[in-house]
């Protein structure tokens, strides 16, 4: 292992992004013909947005690595990107690979849920965020999905506000969880509970356009 390669991966452990990207490109080697530097090159660009010089990445090392391990974290890291980048037909094919591999996590499964709900297929969605709460009831993604689809869907909104509720309680912090609450409050007609959670939400997540975007629907009201 080269030097630059072996300093760029301890950089990418140590979060330290820009320099890994240096380090990594300053390898010697070729990415396209190194699957490890490929892969960690992959990540890096990720966590710095840069999706589009990671995608043929991943990809190459899924054809290339020999280490399984490998094959399914890009296959998930992709299925992310295109979810994160609004390609949802593209993400549903990544999760849906990973489950005939036989990956079958919490997390996989409330990805896959996203992407089919983000399709408008409510029905296998809300399939998929139940079977990740079978195999990790806490698991505070699906909680949240589960419960912001059944408010949208105006589907047990008691049960929607009960999702939603379990997931703040894992991840009291975070605006997403709170968003979707506030909004499962608002469609279950307590809107003094919504406006503060919703409040709450913006507090953390400044200028979050959906967030805001639901807490003027309940001021409306």
């Amino acid at each position: 292992m080269s030097k630059h390669l072996e300093l760029g991966i301890k950089l990418y452990r140590q979060k330290r992004y820009e320099q890994a990207k240096k380090e990594l490109l300053e390898s010697g080697l070729h990415p396209h013909e190194n699957p490890e530097l490929a892969y960690y090159l992959g990540l890096t660009f990720t966590q710095l947005k840069e999706f589009s010089e990671a995608i043929p990445l991943f990809e190459y090392v899924i054809l290339a690595h020999q280490n399984i391990f490998y094959i399914f974290q890009c296959r998930m890291v992709l299925g992310l990107i295109y979810s994160r980048t609004a390609q949802f037909r593209l993400a549903e094919i990544e999760f849906r690979n990973l489950i005939k591999l036989g990956v079958e996590s919490a997390q996989v499964y409330t990805s896959l849920g996203f992407a089919l709900f983000s399709q408008h297929q409510v029905e296998e969605s809300i399939t998929c965020l139940k079977k990740a709460l079978e195999l990790k009831p806490d698991y505070p993604g699906a909680l949240n999905n589960l419960g912001y689809i059944y408010a949208d869907e105006g589907i047990n909104l008691k049960d929607a506000v009960d999702y939603c509720r379990k997931a703040v309680r894992v991840q009291p912090g975070n605006p997403v969880y709170l968003d979707s609450l506030g909004y499962a409050l608002f469609k279950l007609g307590n809107l003094i509970d919504a406006k503060a959670y919703l409040r709450k939400a913006l507090d953390i997540s400044k200028g979050n356009r959906e967030i805001a975007a639901h807490l003027k629907l309940v001021m409306d009201h």
